[in-house]
């Protein structure tokens, strides 16, 4: 995924930059912007655009509208929110696409940046429908990509459009998320660990498997844990647990123990009766097993501590997945020592790369991004890179 055109290497003075961001961020009760990370990440491409006196043509959806429109997830908070951290005038666009958008694409200046209304208003975006993506093009005379968020989509927006342009860029923000995710598969520095959780086996097997040949220990918590304990002969109540992916978890174990790698599952979780019911949460060790009616729904203290061991050797620490329901305080203890542990070792010179998604908010809810060396800004396209698969948003764009 290397060696693509990037922004900053064509001109852009008096061109319309369609640009495709990822400005998917949460609204607060208000209506507001409640986390603007994302907004933040898309800055330095958008003012290398303006500051080059191009014309910035911004494109995001927000929330899932499903091909109608949605005045909750209209861009106009997301624009008031870009205008403060810019110190620009943002215009918003009256559609996505159509005569009154073209309108005011074709009356802005050089380094005026227009943001346009939500694409999935329209159902031909997630469809990449080959009309749609023609009425996105006519809005720009070049073509940038720095949405890593989507670039595992196929939609209109990040592959439709872009195949009509005779150059496709990246912006800083798909840069450094390549630079940095590539650590984690091109000879990444060892020992090397990687720290696996949420609530599905199914989401991460790829992810394994295309890193078995770097990892040396992969750490298993989270829901998807109770599908590998259940391999293993473990008693998990009633404990999340995919069952058409038992057998494969178990030739999982095998493949990883084959390769001469380590793979550590709890020795104790937190269950509960009642995942509502915060009160009744315990530790029990996965010896005993999980009891009948109960739900395991964190790692307990002693997995907290021997993944700490681990992820304290590491040289390289890639995580995707919570250990538990961090959301709830009775089962967030798990991955708030783990996020501390793994703090702890970047800043003894660890590179520690987490997945977008619910790993970032965890980290976020820590207090601890500022202490990760990478936090990646795509939850379902981190994981699509590590298991090794090509992201269509990347590939459509120029090579050089």
């Amino acid at each position: 995924m290397a060696g693509k055109l990037h922004v900053k290497d064509i001109p852009l003075g008096g061109k319309r930059v369609l640009t495709r961001v990822d400005f998917n961020v949460p609204l607060g009760d208000d209506g507001s912007v409640a986390d603007d990370t994302r907004i933040e990440r898309a800055l330095p491409t958008i003012r290398n655009i303006v500051e080059r006196g191009g014309r910035a043509v911004l494109m995001s959806h927000l929330g899932r509208p499903k091909g109608r429109v949605v005045d909750d997830y209209r861009m106009k908070p997301v624009a008031e929110r870009l205008e403060r951290l810019i110190d620009m005038a943002v215009t918003v666009a009256p559609d996505c696409v159509g005569d009154r958008t073209e309108a005011v694409v074709a009356g802005m200046q050089d380094s005026d940046i227009v943001l346009l209304e939500n694409l999935r208003f329209h159902a031909g975006e997630t469809e990449n429908a080959s009309d749609f993506a023609r009425r996105l093009a006519r809005l720009g005379d070049v073509y940038v990509d720095d949405a890593f968020g989507t670039a595992h989509r196929a939609h209109a927006s990040t592959v439709g459009a872009a195949e009509l342009f005779d150059r496709r860029a990246m912006g800083f923000l798909i840069e450094r998320e390549l630079e940095h995710l590539s650590l984690a598969t091109e000879s990444p520095k060892r020992p090397y660990a990687a720290l696996l959780g949420g609530a599905k086996v199914s989401d991460k097997l790829g992810v394994i498997d295309n890193l078995l040949a770097h990892v040396d220990v992969f750490l298993i918590g989270g829901g998807m844990a109770f599908t590998f304990l259940k391999a293993r002969g473990v008693g998990i109540g009633d404990s999340l647990v995919e069952e058409d992916l038992i057998e494969t978890a178990s030739d999982v174990l095998g493949r990883v123990e084959s390769a001469g790698k380590t793979l550590l599952l709890p020795a104790d979780v937190v269950v509960s009766s009642d995942i509502d019911d915060e009160s009744s949460a315990r530790v029990v060790t996965v010896a005993e097993g999980v009891p009948s009616g109960w739900k395991g729904l964190d790692i307990g203290p002693e997995t907290a501590g021997m993944f700490a061991d681990e992820i304290a050797k590491a040289s390289t620490i890639v995580w995707n997945g919570p250990m538990g329901v961090f959301e709830k305080p009775a089962f967030a203890k798990g991955t708030r020592s783990v996020a501390e542990a793994v703090a702890a070792r970047t800043a003894q010179g660890a590179v520690s790369i987490v997945g977008g998604g619910d790993s970032a908010a965890a980290v976020a809810r820590a207090g601890l991004a500022g202490k990760m060396t990478h936090i990646s800004t795509g939850g379902g396209a981190s994981l699509r890179f590590l298991e090794g698969k090509p992201l269509p948003g990347i590939e459509v764009l120029t090579d050089v």
